[in-house]
């Protein structure tokens, strides 16, 4: 599919099913990032990066290890996803710089 049309897949269908999930209320933060042409830097070779944060490891898993995402939005990836160049990134952030330097 093009990349206007999974755009179009995961805004309009993928991430209604997710937000509508009871769970989804474990989420703290949801975005997607879409690359943009950028001079010098080539051609991305993704569609997007989803960035998911939550409270804690107990959040995360309530939402993913559900009964509802389990069967209503994981089945769904296989409809937009190459699932074989994908990864799943768990990860603590550490902040080395915010804000402009001083």
């Amino acid at each position: 599919m093009s990349q206007q049309e999974f755009k179009a897949y995961r805004q309009n269908v993928h991430e209604p099913l997710l937000l509508a999930l009871p769970e989804a209320r474990y989420m703290r933060r949801f975005v997607v990032s879409y690359p943009v042409p950028a001079a010098g830097f080539g051609e991305p070779s993704y569609d997007a990066v989803v960035e998911v944060w939550f409270d804690s490891l107990q959040d995360l898993n309530a939402l993913f290890f559900s009964e509802n995402f389990q069967t209503k939005v994981d089945p769904d990836h296989a409809n937009f996803l190459d699932l074989a160049q994908g990864g799943i990134l768990i990860s603590e952030e550490q902040v080395v710089m915010e804000g402009p330097p001083a």
